[in-house]
């Protein structure tokens, strides 16, 4: 596995990270011991980071990690979030120093750790200077208790205010062959500050991959439910793009998955892709994707196939949209 900086002042972690949302069952049933099996995958494979949420199973994901750390006696590069208020409606959000202080406190409790590399704002609060959230960040920084500061679905604009404060180590929004908006300034922004780019869901949330889904299928808690891109029409024009991209992949003896997470991996030099999942197998199916090198043919292939706005749908409903900064 190679490696790349977090930033240009953070820590070198794995250029390929594990996001850790699934452990909490967002897109399927799951249980420790399959947790723990994906974390063995991971390690061995030589991802040293990972990327969860207070959020995530009411911490479910946080709990799993830090046994698993104990257990295993492993202790791998951590991201976590706060800042989304739990059990309100969606997107309410709470970046005050006590909130966001008592939450990361709770992480780290579950964590079983005194520190962790990198803490995110998960949800910006609209009402609250982003300013005065980055001075809380770089206060927590200062105790110790992060090693990094970070934001996630904000705008360029956004990170130029914060980066006004002080350095912001990271940024994470979605980012994969078929969700491109980050192209539209943030890339370039997180280039010229120093800022490391994080590409959630750049596995399209499962779509990029060799195996069908079936929407059909899907239970009523999976983000992919009421999500414009799964619904029947969408669902089936997206498939043959899909299916396109499988043949590229196969002529070439990679995964799927793998060339998608290349393209994100290669479109920046500060791209640091977070994939998710709970299955180790599916892991292993792509955590060599840092190996693959395109070709001019392959670049031009992949533009023919996937070009700039194929996918059909947008990427959130909109109830699923509340809380996200959007820009252009």
């Amino acid at each position: 596995m190679k490696f790349r900086k977090l930033g240009k002042n953070g820590p070198r972690v794995s250029a390929i990270a594990l996001g850790c949302m699934s452990f909490a069952g967002f897109y399927g049933k799951t249980d420790q011991d399959e947790a723990f099996a994906t974390l063995d995958a991971a390690r061995d494979s030589g991802i040293t980071f990972l990327d969860t949420s207070d959020l995530y199973g009411q911490g479910l994901s946080e709990e799993w990690i830090g046994a698993y750390q104990t257990d295993r006696g492993h202790r791998f590069q951590i991201a976590t979030k706060g800042g989304i208020v739990a059990g309100a409606p969606r997107g309410t959000t709470d970046n005050s120093e006590p909130y966001l202080r008592e939450k990361l406190e709770a992480s780290l409790t579950r964590l079983g750790v005194d520190h962790v590399e990198l803490y995110y704002v998960h949800r910006r609060e609209f009402s609250r200077p982003v300013e005065e959230v980055t001075e809380t960040l770089l206060k927590f920084k200062e105790e110790g208790l992060i090693g990094a500061i970070g934001f996630s679905e904000i705008a360029p604009a956004t990170l130029r205010r914060a980066a006004s404060v002080g350095h912001v180590d990271a940024v994470q929004n979605e980012y994969s062959l078929w969700t491109r908006q980050p192209e539209l300034g943030l890339i370039q922004t997180c280039e010229e500050l120093g800022t490391a780019f994080v590409p959630f869901s750049p596995l399209g949330r499962g779509i990029l991959g060799d195996t069908d889904l079936d929407p059909s299928t899907f239970r009523d808690v999976d983000f992919r439910k009421n999500n414009p891109r799964f619904q029947p029409q969408a669902f089936a024009a997206n498939m043959r793009h899909v299916q396109a991209l499988r043949d590229f992949a196969e002529t070439r003896g990679w995964s799927t998955a793998a060339v998608a997470i290349a393209w994100t991996l290669q479109k920046s030099h500060g791209n640091i892709p977070i994939p998710g999942t709970r299955s180790a197998d599916h892991l292993l199916g792509w955590a060599d994707a840092d190996e693959i090198i395109f070709s001019k043919s392959d670049w031009e292939e992949l533009d023919r196939i996937m070009p700039v706005g194929w996918a059909e749908g947008d990427r959130y409903s909109e109830a699923q949209i509340v809380g996200i900064e959007r820009y252009c």
